[in-house]
């Protein structure tokens, strides 16, 4: 049985989001999915040596470390992030994004640690 495509508002979804740094699926496009993530202060270098990352700003302003650089990204701005690019968040304040990567990413890469979220969670 087939149903008919429902619209997903980013701020009813980002609303239900309790901590940060706790990525949520809204959505899942053939092997990859959409997920959206309060995230404030520093988070762990690390990287994704098996894809890219796209990180894309729906309020605040997110700064990309790297090893030899940043990147700053607003509202209505994406960044993407190379595979096995060693690359560290930071949001001075809270920031929402929206996530793109392959089912089964982990948003600490292969560095573990306590910030590494739970996968495939659904908002």
């Amino acid at each position: 049985m087939e149903t008919t495509p429902k619209a997903i508002n980013f701020a009813e979804k980002i609303a239900t989001i309790g901590d940060f740094w706790q990525p949520r699926v809204i959505a899942e496009m053939n092997d990859y999915q959409f997920k959206l993530v309060r995230i404030e202060g520093d988070f762990i270098w690390h990287d994704h040596p098996e894809t890219d990352e796209t990180f894309i700003v729906l309020s605040g302003r997110l700064r990309i470390d790297f090893r030899h650089g940043a990147v700053v990204i607003g509202p209505g701005e994406m960044a993407v992030v190379p595979k096995g690019m060693e690359h560290k968040p930071y949001a001075e304040s809270e920031v929402h994004l929206l996530l793109i990567e392959p089912r089964g990413t982990l948003n600490t890469g292969h560095e573990g640690g306590e910030r590494t979220a739970q996968n495939d969670v659904w908002a």
